[in-house]
């Protein structure tokens, strides 16, 4: 059996990249599950549970804006880390002033979203793992506003504010039925090393996104 919580979460800006768009950032309509999972993973998660997200609430209207950010154009290398271990002279830093790079990106403004989602227990349990054991430490880390880092809205600089709902979902503002087309569901790692996308067909009916049972395509 699962143990659902619904979990509301806001902000000012958020970014979930459509992965189609190489070059700038452009944001799907909604959040995607596995941005929603990584926000409840952030706040309760342990070895011996997985989380699995069942229906997304879009609250406020869709708004978009224009930003442009720096960036950075590369990262710190395996093997750069590698020749610095055996004592050769590669640099462990990144110049952000010489790599910066100045994107535009369009993202997603005054985001409100509830959470529904559930935890099962994996084959990683422990001898004193219960799942009201672990029920429990979430619903009071979520109380409290607990967390292991700060929640985010797909980039870290656009922070996730949360908390509990432990009565009614509240009302969205969308009303009817709205195709949003395929969205990056979650990344499948089942095969190890290689590691693909999920996508699904996101279809909200009256401001909610169901995702029990629904349909994945790699």
């Amino acid at each position: 059996m699962g143990y659902g919580i619904a979990l509301e979460v806001f902000g000012d800006y958020a970014l979930f990249c459509r992965p189609e768009m190489k070059v700038e950032r452009v944001s799907y309509d909604v959040i995607t599950p596995s941005a929603a999972r990584g926000i409840i993973e952030s706040i309760y998660w342990k070895p011996a549970i997985k989380w699995h997200i069942d229906k997304i609430h879009v609250l406020s209207p869709i708004e978009f804006t224009n930003i442009r950010r720096n960036e950075v154009g590369s990262k710190i290398l395996a093997s750069v880390v590698f020749n610095a271990i055996q004592g050769k002279a590669d640099a462990l830093y990144i110049n952000t002033n010489a790599d910066r790079q100045q994107r535009a990106s369009l993202v997603l403004k005054n985001v409100h979203y509830v959470i529904e989602a559930h935890f099962e227990l994996t084959d990683k349990i422990g001898e004193t793992d219960t799942a009201e054991k672990h029920y429990n430490i979430a619903l009071r880390r979520m109380r409290n506003g607990q967390c292991y880092q700060q929640p985010y809205f797909g980039c870290k600089e656009f922070f996730a504010n949360f908390r509990l709902i432990e009565n009614d979902i509240p009302k969205s503002v969308h009303i009817g039925n709205r195709d949003l087309g395929y969205m990056l569901y979650d990344m499948d790692f089942e095969e190890g090393e290689n590691i693909f996308p999920v996508f699904f067909r996101a279809v909200m009916k009256d401001g909610v996104i169901d995702l029990k049972d629904c349909e994945v395509f790699k």
